[in-house]
C-alpha cells in the first residue's frame, strides 16, 4: 500500500501548469462581499458575481464561469481589529476588506481526490485519461484543516465526453495508488469477468490488467463499473478490455484516489467570450 494514504478529497489543489512549468504560487486577489454568508474552503471553485468573489457548485458543470480556485483569504477580524490569514472563508464575517486569493491561471494542473459519491473514495484509472469528469459538490468543507471536500466523480461507464462537463483527466497520481492485489482469470462475458475469490474489495474506478506468460504487465484499457466485496467471484468492467485476457491469467487490480486534472475548454472565465454580469 502506498503512502500516505487518501482518506478524503481535498478540492483541487495547483500542482504545476500543462507543458511542464512549474507551478510559482501566482495568485490573484478578488474581494469578498461584506458579510459574505457562504463557506468557501482551500480548493473550491470561485467565480466572480458584481466584482466579487462567490463560491460555486460543481455538479453539473459551470461553462464559462469559472474564475479560478480558492485558496484561502485575509480580512481584518471584526473582534480583535488584527489582521488574519485564514484557510476558509468563515461564512458572515463582517469585514469590509475581506480578499480572497484566488489560483486564476487556466492552464493550472491540479491534483484531485476521486470519490463515487459524496466522500467515498473510489479510484480513477488509465482509461480515463483524455476524458471529461463532473464533480461533486460537497458544500460543507473541513473547518479544521481549511479544506475543500469537493471531489472527482468517478464514473461508473464509459467516460463521459460532454463537453459541459468541468474536468479534463491528464494523467494518473503514482505516489499514492494502491496495488490491491489479483486474481485468477476464468472467463468473461460482455464485460463481466470471473475469476477466483477476491481477497479485497474493489472501489469503483479500480484499473484493471492483467500479466502476460513474461512477466510484462498488458492493460485492460478498462475499470471496475460496480464496486465488488471481498470474497466476489466476478466483477464488472466498464467496457470489455482492449485486449483479452489470456486463459488462467494473473489479473492485477490498481487503486489510484488521485489523478492530475485541469479545467475543461471554456469552463474559464479567461476561455470564454461572454462577460461576467
Amino acid at each position: 500500500m502506498a503512502y500516505p494514504v487518501v482518506s478524503a478529497p481535498y478540492g483541487l489543489k495547483p500542482i504545476n501548469l500543462i507543458g511542464g512549468q512549474v507551478f510559482a504560487g501566482s495568485t490573484r486577489e478578488y474581494p469578498i462581499p461584506y458579510g459574505y454568508s457562504t463557506n468557501i474552503f482551500y480548493g473550491d471553485l470561485v467565480g466572480l458575481s458584481r466584482g466579487n468573489v462567490a463560491r460555486l457548485a460543481v455538479s453539473t458543470g459551470t461553462l464559462g464561469t469559472v474564475t479560478g480556485v480558492f485558496l484561502g483569504c485575509s480580512f481584518t477580524n471584526p473582534s480583535t481589529k488584527q489582521k488574519q490569514f485564514q484557510q476558509f472563508w468563515p461564512a458572515s464575517t463582517l469585514a469590509g476588506d475581506a480578499v480572497a486569493i484566488v489560483c486564476d491561471d487556466p492552464d493550472t494542473v491540479f491534483k484531485a481526490v476521486v470519490c463515487s459519491a459524496t466522500t467515498v473514495v473510489a479510484s480513477g484509472a488509465r482509461a480515463m485519461i483524455g476524458q471529461n469528469l463532473a464533480m461533486i459538490n460537497n458544500a460543507t468543507g473541513n473547518v479544521n484543516t481549511g479544506d475543500s471536500s469537493n471531489a472527482l466523480l468517478a464514473p461508473n461507464n464509459t467516460p463521459d465526453t460532454t463537453d459541459a462537463l468541468p474536468i479534463r483527466v491528464l494523467g494518473l497520481v503514482p505516489d499514492t495508488v494502491v496495488t490491491l492485489g489479483s486474481a485468477t482469470y476464468t472467463s468473461i462475458s460482455t464485460a463481466t469477468v470471473t475469476c477466483s475469490a477476491l481477497p479485497f474489495a474493489l472501489p469503483v474506478g479500480t484499473d484493471v490488467g492483467s500479466l502476460a506468460s513474461n512477466g510484462q504487465y498488458i492493460p485492460s484499457g478498462s475499470f471496475v463499473d460496480t464496486a465488488a466485496a471481498a470474497g466476489a467471484t466476478s466483477f464488472i468492467l466498464n467496457q470489455a478490455p482492449v485486449t483479452a485476457f489470456a486463459a488462467s491469467s494473473t489479473i492485477v487490480f490498481a487503486q489510484y484516489p488521485e489523478l492530475l486534472v485541469k479545467l475543461n475548454f471554456g469552463q474559464h472565465q479567461y476561455y470564454a467570450a461572454t462577460s461576467i454580469a
